[in-house]
Parts: structure tokens; sequence; C-alpha cells
């Protein structure tokens, strides 16, 4: 699993404008596990330790492995955290009291992404697009944020990609923001079961996560002094060229995202976001505080941050609801969106 730091900083705020900010720790967190089961719980430290390094590694590769699975769905609905939290019960106790202080903080409900080393972008993509979907002023979020997405051709145009290369992967990602004020030819807008459709549908999905990864390496190449220090090979842990790197490992799909990707492109969006992370540390005045890590950007919208949860080699979304939103309480705003078309 790939770390989203080369140091062992903890997690005060970082803005995006330095790469160098503290980054996220991944060496003490607990292993991804996207579906309860007993014989997979959360083993206890002192077992867990006892095991050989490679036996060590070997478990937590089952671990990760078990979330790629194309059986599960590239993202899923919205379920209680009570469901991580079963996940974790009989394990280190600290990881329980983070997530009941996640709970007793508000955010009471996950999303979970597919395991397959795409999951910031899909995670990211999907919080974006349902946070326009669901502004109180749908249709300016949806021009705002269009008008960035325009902005980004010629970013990426000038990082060497052709428009031909690009054009689909943006007219999906593009289109999809359109449909939440625009009715398509049965007089429908977007709503979040068409959108949760939309994102567990692959063409779709991942045409968007492409461009999102296209639109990282064009915003890095763009501004080559801010990475030339903090980019590393995340195996072998060796310095390396921002074109290398974009190239292996923003380019492909696949890849984790670590820091300077996650800045990158909360750059290019200008979008505020916060990644919760579980780890062991301790603090003294409130017993299990969760860290948040922040990528601060001049998100003019004035709605809420996007926040992610961060656990070893993977993302999903936090969420304030434990559940979906029915449609009943959205078809007047939608249907005054669809008459002022």
């Amino acid at each position: 699993m790939s770390e989203m730091s080369h140091s062992e900083n903890d997690h005060p705020s970082a803005e995006t404008s330095s790469p160098e900010a503290p980054k996220l720790n991944t060496a003490d967190l607990p292993p991804v596990d996207d579906e309860p089961s007993s014989s997979h719980t959360v083993m206890e430290e002192n077992e867990f330790s006892s095991l050989t390094p490679i036996r060590q590694y070997e478990m937590n590769q089952e671990m990760l492995d078990e979330t790629i699975s194309t059986d599960r769905p590239l993202i899923a609905a919205l379920e209680p955290m009570a469901s991580l939290r079963a996940e974790y019960e009989g394990g280190s106790p600290i990881f329980v009291k983070k997530i009941d202080w996640l709970i007793a903080h508000g955010y009471t409900g996950v999303r979970r992404a597919r395991g397959d080393g795409d999951c910031f972008y899909r995670s990211l993509a999907f919080a974006y697009i349902e946070r326009i979907l669901l502004a109180p002023d749908p249709m300016l979020a949806a021009v705002s944020a269009i008008s960035i997405l325009e902005v980004s051709q010629p970013l990426l145009e000038a990082a060497g990609f052709q428009k031909l290369v690009y054009e689909d992967f943006y007219d999906t990602l593009v289109s999809l923001i359109n449909s939440i004020v625009t009715p398509d030819s049965n007089g429908k807008v977007l709503t979040q079961t068409t959108l949760l459709e939309a994102f567990n549908t692959p063409e779709v999905s991942n045409s968007i996560v492409v461009y999102l990864r296209l639109l990282t390496s064009a915003q890095m190449r763009s501004e080559p002094e801010k990475y030339a220090d903090v980019l590393f090979h995340p195996e072998l842990d060796e310095p390396m060229e921002l074109r290398e790197f974009c190239e292996n490992f923003v380019e492909a799909v696949g890849k984790e995202a670590d820091h300077p990707q996650i800045a990158a492109l909360t750059s290019a969006l200008t979008v505020h976001l916060k990644i919760a992370s579980l780890d062991r540390n301790v603090h003294g005045s409130e017993e299990g505080k969760v860290d948040f890590v922040e990528f601060q950007n001049q998100d003019e919208s004035g709605m809420e941050p996007i926040i992610l949860l961060f656990r070893p080699g993977h993302y999903d979304i936090l969420d304030r609801r434990s559940e979906e939103l029915t449609e009943m309480n959205r078809p007047e705003r939608m249907t005054d969106i669809a008459e002022n078309i």
C-alpha cells in the first residue's frame, strides 16, 4: 500500500499552495475492510505485532484485495457509520473511539468506494457533483463548476494533452453536471438516484476518473517548482522527476493518490477538501479526537467542504446523513429549475 506521506508528521491543516505542508501519516492506520465479516475482525495489536513482517504484509494485502472485488459497487449507497464501527470492534479500542468521535460530531454516514486505486478520484468526483446537486442554488453551483472546468481545457493543452485525448472524458463530466439543471429528452434532471447509477456505470465513472487524473497532472506540470522536491516513488521511496511521476502515478489509472496529487486536483477545481484519518494519536484533552487534513482553496460557492475518510491506501466519503435522501424533498426545486431554463 502506498502512503500519503514520506515523513512522520502529524495532521495540522495544509494549504494547497504548499505541497510541503504536513501530510497524512498512514503507518499506524487500521486496515480497510469494506464489509463486516466475522472472519475478518481487526486483530488485537499484540496479536498482529507477533506475526512475522512477511505475514503482516500478506494479511494487509489480503484485506486490500478484498476491497477490489468487481462485485463491489464503484460507489456504494450511504450506510450508517455504525457499520464501519462494527468492523473494528474487538480490535484496538482507539479506532472504535475515533469512529464514535466522528459520529458524535455529526459524521453519521459513510459512502464506500471500490478499492481499485482510483478511490480518491472517484470519491472526490462523486462528492463534488453531489454537492452541486444538493446546493441551495444548484443552477449557480453548476454554472460555477462548469466555468472552472472550461478553464481547465487550456491547462491540459499547455501540459501537452491533445484535445482529441481528453475531450470525451471532459464532455462526460460536464454533461453530468449540466444534467443537474438541464432536463434530458424525457424532461428529467439528475437526481441522487441517477447520480449513483451514473457512477456505477463504468463508462461514465471511469471517464470522469481519467479526466480528473489528466487535470491533476496538468496542474502539477503547470507549477513544477511546487512539486520538484516532494515527488517520491511510492514503493522505492526514491525522488522522481515531475514528468516521470505524472506519467506513472498520476495519469495511469489504478494508482493511489498521495498528497501532491490531492493538493493539485483540489487547486485545479478550487474546492475545499477535508480528509479525516483514523490513527493511534491520542489527544489528552478530547478522547478519540480525529485529525483532519485540510486543502483550502478560494471556493466561492459558499458550500460546505467535501469530506473524505482516509484509511491505508483507501478513501471513502464521510457524510452527515446516514442514509440516502428521498426524492420527495426535491421535486419542487427540480420543477423550478426546469421551468427557468
